[in-house]
């Protein structure tokens, strides 16, 4: 189906980068395809949750595909909205393909969070994706002139293979939350998940063909990348994130303690990581101890291109996902 728009939602991670790659291989034309990346921690307050290396890893790949990359977030990103009190949710930022950055909302009615969002498929209660992602791409597409009166799809790269849950994913839907058939302002907006039922070889497949390197935390052992502290990692992850991403970990645990709500149901992240085991990866060889350091940063400086392509230390490991 032809579209004049075609953004990728990419998070740095392997389904993302498989869907950049797919379109690609179909010969969809690059000065259709955007990379979108959501910033879970915002830009005015360090990070907190995702990894401090993501936003530069993504912009090398936008780089070397010749593609531009916008990214959006939310003012003062996860912590701020973590701690919001009796006040509306912040206002959301996105970069144009002017290069401007518009600001939108911020002026709803007041309200109170407190609590870590929580390990479930309902994104009442798991708000991250909702307030962070979702709702802040919603915003910069229903806010641009540039897709009214257009045919936009926004790619994803939900996998059925991860649960039960995404397994019943649309493939191809009308999104609900940016479509608008009638009217002034009308736009056409689609959501196609082309590696809905993918298994992780042809992921891993797709980005050998191509050599690209993986986000650096496949890497150092992770089956998954989300945020570094994601709420769903398991005891091994967060034992990892504690050595990867320590100043980052003790922000987490403090915030627990002193709101009294944890983000597992069993426990705090303290005696989680207590619970795990660093992944083996991050210290098998001088290569992976730099990249051990480099996570930690803003800069990535490695070449996208790997040849020899090698499979990570995460590939087919634990992917602790939504459900």
């Amino acid at each position: 189906m032809h579209y004049d728009h075609y953004i990728v939602s990419f998070s740095g991670g392997k389904d993302s980068m498989a869907c950049l790659l797919h379109l690609l291989e179909l010969g969809v034309p690059r000065d259709r395809i955007e990379l979108w990346h959501m910033l879970v921690d915002g830009r005015e307050d360090g990070h907190f949750m995702d990894w401090p290396i993501t936003e530069s890893y993504c912009r090398a790949v936008a780089a070397h595909f010749g593609l531009p990359i916008y990214m959006s977030w939310k003012v003062g990103g996860f912590k701020r909205e973590l701690l919001r009190s009796n006040e509306p949710t912040a206002p959301t930022k996105f970069e144009r393909n002017d290069g401007t950055v518009s600001t939108i909302g911020g002026k709803g009615p007041n309200g109170t969070r407190g609590k870590f969002p929580q390990v479930s498929a309902d994104l009442k209660v798991r708000w991250c994706s909702a307030y962070l992602k979702i709702d802040v791409c919603a915003k910069a597409i229903a806010n641009q002139e540039r897709f009214n009166g257009k045919r936009t799809v926004i790619v994803t790269g939900e996998r059925g293979e991860e649960s039960p849950g995404r397994a019943k994913y649309h493939t191809y839907e009308h999104d609900r939350y940016t479509h608008r058939p009638d009217g002034e302002l009308a736009r056409h907006v689609d959501r196609w998940r082309p590696v809905r039922d993918w298994p992780e070889a042809e992921v891993w497949a797709i980005m050998q063909r191509w050599k690209v390197r993986p986000h650096p935390a496949y890497q150092l052992g992770f089956g998954r990348v989300s945020c570094a502290l994601c709420i769903f990692g398991n005891a091994n992850q967060w034992a990892s994130a504690r050595l990867l991403v320590p100043r980052q970990f003790v922000h987490v645990a403090r915030h627990e303690e002193a709101s009294g709500y944890t983000i597992k149901r069993r426990g705090t992240v303290r005696e989680l990581a207590e619970a795990g085991t660093p992944y083996d990866a991050i210290n098998a060889n001088r290569a992976n101890r730099q990249l051990a350091m480099m996570v930690s940063t803003t800069t990535f400086t490695l070449p996208i291109p790997m040849d020899p392509w090698e499979l990570p230390a995460g590939a087919y490991g634990e992917a602790c996902g939504p459900t």
